[in-house]
């Protein structure tokens, strides 16, 4: 992870557009930048792309789209960008906000009706800070089978992508402009020289010094996202001037099975389901912050909780989520026909779990709200045969890093942008707010692929000109 400015070789070739990194960001900047008519190279440290997008659902919000409006899903980018200042308390970049916000609904159809990469809006998704059915989804609700759909619109675009090729050293003046890239690949070093870099790279949820220097919270916690997360693209942003913001911000999760590692969809609990201790207690509004419940879950007793919901919210997973169909083999999911059962195939205390579920069910039937302010106005009756799975807390990824304007420009002292260095997906401030609980559910995805066609637009379109003077 390396800038070096004294020494300036003879590249290999040189591109006008280089992109590394081959997740969600990296394939839109690659495929905006070739719909702008430049020439661009994908570098892709794995055999294959795969990374945190293909460990997703595949979810991205997005507002206004086709999607929504084919559905009659009410939605619009204001309403969007209000509800993200909401979830941060008003602790983001506006900007940066608004950009997203009025951008990514766009994107989504861009995707569409360019590259027929299709995700379409899920009705049900709503809550957690949404106040709108704005996730939109790949038809298996699968990262891979978003990944695969990118892979293939790269591929028809004809961009070159090279895989195996870790990138560990970056080229730039004095004056902080890249002029290209060192590349490891099995069969030796390569020199790439580019006119315009975009960082693509993902976050450093796998870099356990940085975590606990910026995260401290989650020290020790388990990591879930793919080990590639290592934070290059942040530290050689930051080398090169760039400033960076909301470190402390992640998206972390309490829906992780364990030991099982299978990732529980939230709409068992936005459907009506609910999460109990081991003595039987809810514990929080399961509801109210989706990335902040994964620190009280580790709160509780032995770092764990359970899912309470029956087999209609069971099939509906089965139907909807690949992983959750997958991971059955791991019997994670325990059932019975009366909550004495449950307890007995849990090890839940019988009595606690009997009067949360007989105390929920009464807060159902009067549409009330319990202590910690959840609504159950519409939430679904559980009936028999329940089911319960066993879930920890865990961090997905992270959400800080290089501050970008509204055309992915890091920028450095000032607000003023480098001269031609973009960034996106885990290498780029998100708008989740400083720290865990300002995170809205599928902006990881959203920003990612915002950002990234953001980036390879303005890349392509301002080739020859000083980045900085391009509006």
């Amino acid at each position: 992870m390396t800038v070096i400015r004294d020494s300036v070789p003879d590249f290999d070739l040189t591109v006008p557009v280089l992109v590394i990194g081959a997740g969600a960001c990296g394939m839109a900047a690659a495929l905006a930048a070739r719909d702008a008519g430049a020439d661009v190279v994908v570098l892709e440290q794995d055999r294959a792309p795969f990374g945190s997008t293909g460990m997703s659902y595949g979810g991205a919000c997005a507002a206004d789209t086709a999607s929504e409006q084919r559905l009659g899903i009410a939605d619009s980018k204001e309403q969007f960008l209000a509800d993200i200042l909401a979830m941060t308390s008003g602790r983001t970049d506006p900007a940066l906000a608004r950009a997203i916000a009025y951008e990514a609904g766009p994107t989504i159809d861009w995707l569409a009706d360019r590259h027929d990469v299709i995700l379409e809006a899920e009705p049900g998704w709503t809550g957690l800070g949404h106040s709108a059915a704005r996730l939109h989804f790949p038809a298996d609700r699968s990262g891979s089978e978003f990944v695969g759909m990118l892979t293939g619109a790269v591929e028809r675009c004809g961009v070159d992508s090279l895989f195996s090729a870790r990138v560990d050293a970056l080229y730039a003046t004095p004056e902080n402009r890249v002029t290209g890239v060192r590349v490891r690949r099995p069969d030796g070093i390569e020199q790439i020289g580019c006119e315009k870099l975009i960082l693509a790279t993902c976050g450093f949820g796998a870099n356990a010094e940085m975590v606990d220097r910026y995260i401290p919270e989650l020290k020790g916690a388990q990591y879930y996202g793919h080990e590639g997360n290592r934070g290059d693209g942040i530290v050689w942003g930051e080398a090169l001037g760039g400033t960076l913001a909301d470190m402390g911000a992640y998206q972390a999760l309490g829906l992780l099975s364990a030991p099982e590692c299978v990732v529980v969809p939230p709409t068992l609990t936005i459907a009506g389901g609910f999460q109990v201790n081991s003595a039987g207690r809810r514990f929080h509004n399961e509801l109210a912050d989706v990335s902040g419940q994964a620190l009280r879950v580790l709160a509780q007793p032995g770092a764990v909780s359970w899912i309470i919901y029956d087999d209609r919210l069971h099939q509906q997973a089965r139907d909807g989520y690949a992983e959750y169909r997958a991971g059955e083999a791991l019997n994670p999911y325990k059932s019975a026909d009366t909550p004495g059962g449950l307890a007995e195939a849990t090890g839940i205390a019988a009595d606690g779990l009997a009067a949360t579920m007989a105390d929920v069910a009464q807060l159902k039937a009067d549409g009330g709200r319990d202590t910690f302010g959840r609504s159950f106005a519409d939430a679904y009756q559980l009936t028999p045969p329940y089911f319960a799975v066993r879930v920890t807390g865990a961090l997905f990824h992270t959400q800080g890093g290089l501050q970008v304007d509204a055309h992915a420009r890091v920028v450095g002292a000032g607000g003023r942008p480098l001269p031609n260095l973009y960034a996106g997906g885990g290498a780029a401030r998100g708008v989740s707010g400083p720290g865990g609980w300002g995170y809205l559910p599928g902006m990881g995805l959203c920003a990612a692929l915002t950002l990234g066609r953001l980036a390879g637009d303005h890349a392509a379109r301002s080739l020859g000109q000083a980045t900085e003077l391009v509006a």
